[in-house]
């Protein structure tokens, strides 16, 4: 079951990698690349400053959560505790891309990205809610013998 968990990962992490990269060429090779503060403010925004102001406002909140993420010590336990902000942001670009992209292609891709995301998600919750219920509490000192079966 480790091994199994362990390749959902593995393609999960190699997915998101090809989705973000996907995004970023399209989104790179369609805007003009200078950003400008935008104030809500503003009752002058174009349609072109209200998705991008939502485009890094979906970054900025995703890089706030990754940033407050503790260090488990647990390379597995981090990168699914680092990659569940990083996979909402993707839904939170992905809707913006349905409110105001127009190519069907695209907007089919970010439905597919919501629903996709979500999913692994919740796929990750769960493991680390399961993971949890496994770890020793905090100041119980670990069993004798922990960690033994993944030195096989």
């Amino acid at each position: 079951m480790a091994v199994k968990l362990q390749n959902v990962i593995h393609f999960i992490v190699s997915n998101v990698v090809v989705l973000v990269t996907l995004g970023l060429i399209l989104i790179l090779g369609k805007i003009d690349l200078t950003v400008q503060a935008v104030t809500p403010a503003q009752s002058d925004q174009t349609p072109m400053d209200s998705y991008w102001s939502a485009l890094i406002a979906s970054m900025d909140k995703m890089h706030m959560a990754m940033a407050a993420v503790a260090q488990f010590g647990n390379s597995d336990v981090d990168v699914v505790r680092l990659m569940i902000p990083h996979h909402q942001a993707a839904i939170d670009m992905a809707k913006t891309q349905l409110l105001y992209g127009k190519d069907p292609q695209m907007r089919r891709l970010a439905q597919e990205i919501i629903t996709d995301q979500q999913l692994e998600i919740e796929l990750m919750q769960r493991w680390l809610k399961q993971r949890e219920s496994t770890q020793p509490k905090e100041n119980q000192p670990p069993a004798a013998n922990a960690g033994k079966e993944n030195q096989r």
